[in-house]
């Protein structure tokens, strides 16, 4: 078995106001991202995903086999590819975890 190890990935939108009035290729970015999104839940280790209720940036926890691997995951995102936010990703440790 693959030895995988957790990583964190926080992203934020690239301009101010973007969450209070996306363009019309910022929408479809996002309608883009969502699917990715679900298509990763089905395909690989994610463990949560989702925004900030303020919009100010989303996170998602996930395994991957290295950060190499997590952070080309995370490149193929169409938001990122587009332009339309930027990413962080880091190792990450879950420390204590209540479903």
């Amino acid at each position: 078995m693959e030895n995988r190890s957790t990583f964190i990935c926080l992203i934020r939108p690239t301009r101010p106001g973007f969450t209070e009035q996306m363009l019309p290729e910022e929408v479809d970015a996002m309608q883009a991202h969502s699917a990715y999104l679900d298509r990763l839940l089905n395909e690989t280790t994610f463990h949560l995903i989702g925004p900030c209720l303020d919009r100010a940036f989303g996170i998602s926890i996930f395994e991957a086999a290295s950060l190499e691997a997590a952070s080309e995951i995370v490149a193929h995102d169409p938001v990122v590819e587009r332009g339309v936010m930027t990413a962080e990703v880091h190792p990450f440790h879950i420390s204590h975890w209540k479903p």
